[in-house]
């Protein structure tokens, strides 16, 4: 089975409702229909669903509701009204509630859940079992609220992580492959972010952005899925300084495994991860340059991104499926890493965070 694993980051609902996939299925069944589908650049090249992630003992997620509002003029693909992307947003909780009802997830939204299914997923398995994959609801980007009202009846239903902004201009913050600063709205929604002591997810700010959330924003923060700017230099990475305040804050920094945010040469829709090498290995590097400006294995993890918008055509070409993150353990351990950071790694690190969160 392997260390349990916990991945800060997957679109699952997403991938379900928009890319039509049965993720209660095989991983090869999936692909088989979508076999001849010409309609997305990564038909037939998923890597995630709820078999492959107990094959992974990947027993803890951040699983995404996903819907941008798209304003005139923008060339992003989206929603024509915050209404409407609030409405995609309630599709995406109605699949999670039938993977509930299915008994495939269970949703975890305070301390008391977390180490029931810690619990859970710690002890052996009775005759026929299966254990459920646990899911902490997070909003990536903010658009779909409508209002900043919408937040609390989001909170009611579980959520309990936000970024402000995703791809492009956004109503509450722009986001990657912008500038500029949060806006009056963005100011307000942290406001009730922090009432509520949500999480806020610092992933997909602007520079600006960056730092006026963490000027202002007194509730925890984290960076579910982010790499190093060091390493590939463009806006959607952290710079040393940026990791730097992160630290300070106690959060921590989940890696992602998209190519093109592990290696600078990698080019979406032209290159090929294995003609460029770039290996599960690659993100150890990141990894790494975070534990040298920390001094220690306490703020990076997981937050693997896989599936989103992306299959193994973008993927480090040693992962067929998210059962790969195991591997992980005997690179870490070939470049030096203790047990002690390896449990760190793939899963002690967000559950302390959490825990000091929810406290």
């Amino acid at each position: 089975m392997g260390r349990l694993i916990f991945d800060a980051h997957l679109d699952l609902a997403m991938n379900a409702l928009e890319w039509n996939r049965d993720l209660t299925r095989p991983l090869d069944e999936i692909r088989q229909r979508e076999m001849h589908m010409k309609d997305k650049n990564d038909r037939g090249k998923g890597t995630v669903c709820l078999p492959e992630l107990r094959k992974g003992n990947v027993g803890i997620v951040v699983a995404t509701q996903l819907a941008r509002y798209t304003p005139p003029g923008s060339a992003l693909p989206g929603w024509n009204s915050p209404q409407q992307a609030w409405a995609m947003t309630q599709a995406q909780l109605a699949w999670y509630r039938e993977m509930e009802a299915l008994g495939e997830m269970v949703q975890i939204t305070g301390l008391a859940g977390l180490e029931a299914h810690l619990n859970l997923w710690n002890n052996p398995l009775g005759e026929g079992e299966k254990r459920p994959v646990g899911y902490i609801l997070s909003l990536e980007g903010a658009d779909s609220l409508v209002d900043v009202s919408y937040l609390q009846r989001a909170y009611d239903y579980g959520l309990r992580a936000v970024g402000l902004s995703h791809f492009g201009p956004g109503r509450y913050a722009p986001g990657t492959r912008m500038q500029g600063p949060v806006t009056p709205q963005g100011f307000e929604l942290m406001r009730e972010m922090s009432r509520l002591n949500m999480i806020l997810d610092t992933t997909h700010l602007t520079d600006e952005g960056f730092d006026q959330v963490m000027d202002f924003y007194e509730g925890p923060v984290w960076s579910s899925h982010h790499n190093v700017r060091k390493i590939v230099p463009n806006q959607r990475q952290l710079t040393d300084e940026q990791i730097k305040r992160l630290i300070d804050r106690g959060a921590v920094i989940g890696g992602m495994l998209d190519c093109w945010a592990m290696d600078i040469r990698f080019i979406d829709m032209v290159s090929d991860p294995w003609q460029l090498d770039i290996r599960l290995a690659n993100l150890v590097d990141h990894w790494d340059h975070i534990c040298q400006i920390a001094g220690n294995s306490r703020h990076i993890a997981i937050g693997s991104d896989l599936d989103g918008i992306f299959g193994t055509e973008q993927s480090p070409w040693d992962l067929n499926s998210i059962a790969d993150l195991q591997k992980f353990e005997g690179i870490l351990a070939d470049r030096g890493y203790k047990e002690e950071d390896i449990d760190n790694i793939f899963s002690g690190n967000w559950l302390r965070f959490l825990r000091n969160a929810w406290k």
